[in-house]
């Protein structure tokens, strides 16, 4: 056979004859300090696929993604990594003794007689995978939000008969939730299961973003993708109601003339049919934040809270956009101080953070450098103090501290103003004309977020005339 299938959480296999191409294939451990699992079981023959293809692709570092624990099974592969700059996940995977290619963006890479794979890697630490599988295309976007590459990608696509969208839609749980403002109000809606309004304006929101990106990419069919988890420890377990149902993934509808297959499917590209695979559920147990070694209790250390003060005092930007950043572990607080100055003298961004974490968990996202982990896991409350503008979460999060952490500073290694500004000048370089169109809307968006409330008849009377002008642009 000629063709592939989609199972897992994000992870689609490439079959030309035999196993070529796996990607992103989480089949063990629990990411994000335990917060989440599996919801589905890899069958035998997918599982048995995923470990016989010669190649397995990366697309970023989230342990949903590359866990250590899936890796350790995995480690006959040729692996390909996006081009990432700063190259932390080239660095740590060639330490650990693995085969790895780094991949040129927006090239073609012959992997056997049918299948050629191109990746685009991009400024947020994202990247996707085009994967021509027998004259069909594969449009693995996973995680990734468009950022200056949609122009590109939806050329490549208007050159195939046949193509399938593959790409995380949900209700948002895939990022950070567990916000609140300085009354301990949470910053997301109510979840779909509070009432018969609430799942409206969910599947509303659901419906919204996968019209939109169906007709902006054209693509033949869409698959749901890298969205496919369950939350299972004690404190984070609430989150469980944000969970998309694959039901209502499954129910949207689409447009563009695009069709909607079932997420779990083997398709063959040389008879351009397919058949359903359906993974038994996993009813995992609710776990304790102990199993995990987590102890709400636990108070820092003198010589961690050293740690975590340099930790966040070596990001020089950082203290442009918070002033400080309050811990909140075992009961006791602790305040990093970031300081920005100028030629006039000390600048404040009239914002700060509190986070109320376990001591384990938080130290390990320190000394990995993974503070994103924490974040995702959901376990961990983020209380906002000052002027963050009406987004909710997660947006609320995106313009003073999220990619800056997560993205730049932990991702690339990126610390100073000035190694911040030669990471964004080296994605420039890549593509300038796209890069600069991307820039002069995303500064347009975040602009209209800070702006209006997302919850106006204004906002979404605006979403609907920038998805008309993006598509048209495009």
């Amino acid at each position: 056979m000629i063709g592939f299938e989609t199972i897992g959480n994000a992870t689609v296999t490439c079959i030309d004859d035999k196993p070529i191409l796996t990607t992103d294939p989480w089949i063990c451990g629990d990411p994000y300090f335990g917060s989440w699992g599996m919801r589905n079981e890899i069958p035998s023959a997918q599982l048995e696929h995923i470990f016989q293809a010669e190649y397995m692709w990366l697309s970023h570092g989230h342990p949903d993604h590359v866990h250590a624990a899936a890796l350790d099974r995995l480690a006959n592969k040729k692996i390909l990594l996006p081009n990432h700059e700063g190259g932390r996940m080239l660095t740590d995977l060639t330490e650990r003794g693995f085969d790895v290619t780094v991949m040129r963006d927006r090239t073609w890479m012959q992997l056997s007689k049918n299948i050629r794979a191109m990746c685009i890697s991009d400024y947020h630490q994202d990247a996707i995978l085009l994967v021509d599988v027998g004259g069909r295309l594969v449009v693995n976007l996973n995680d990734a939000v468009e950022r200056g590459w949609g122009r590109f990608v939806k050329k490549v696509i208007s050159e195939y008969k046949i193509s399938f969208l593959l790409k995380l839609f949900g209700y948002g749980d895939v990022d950070m939730i567990n916000v609140v403002d300085e009354n301990g109000v949470k910053l997301i809606p109510p979840a779909p299961t509070a009432s018969a309004e609430s799942k409206a304006y969910w599947d509303a929101y659901l419906r919204e973003k996968v019209g939109f990106w169906t007709n902006y990419f054209q693509t033949t069919y869409m698959i749901p993708f890298s969205s496919f988890h369950r939350y299972q420890r004690d404190d984070s377990i609430w989150c469980q109601e944000y969970v998309t149902p694959l039901s209502a993934l499954e129910a949207t509808e689409t447009r563009g003339g695009c069709e909607m297959l079932p997420a779990f499917v083997q398709y063959d590209c040389e008879k351009d049919s397919y058949e359903c695979l359906s993974p038994a559920r996993i009813e995992g147990e609710i776990q304790t934040a102990a199993s995990f070694g987590d102890h709400w209790s636990e108070p820092l250390e003198r010589d961690e809270i050293s740690k975590l003060t340099r930790y966040f005092q070596s990001i020089e930007f950082l203290a442009d956009k918070i002033d400080h950043l309050r811990f909140i572990v075992g009961g006791k607080e602790h305040v990093v101080e970031l300081h920005s100055t100028s030629r006039i003298g000390p600048l404040r961004a009239g914002r700060s953070l509190s986070f109320e974490v376990p001591r384990a968990s938080l130290m390990t996202a320190v000394q990995y450098e993974i503070f994103d982990d924490l974040l995702i896991g959901n376990f961990m409350k983020t209380t906002l103090h000052g002027d963050w503008g009406t987004a909710q979460a997660p947006n609320v999060l995106y313009p003073y501290f999220t990619p800056w952490i997560v993205r730049y500073a932990d991702n690339a290694q990126v610390k100073t103003h000035d190694e911040l500004r030669e990471y964004f000048s080296a994605y420039r370089r890549r593509a300038p004309f796209d890069y600069l169109l991307h820039r002069l809307e995303h500064e347009g968006v975040q602009k209209l977020r800070s702006l209006i409330r997302p919850d106006s008849p204004l906002f979404h009377t605006a979403t609907r005339a920038y998805s008309f002008l993006k598509t048209k642009a495009s």
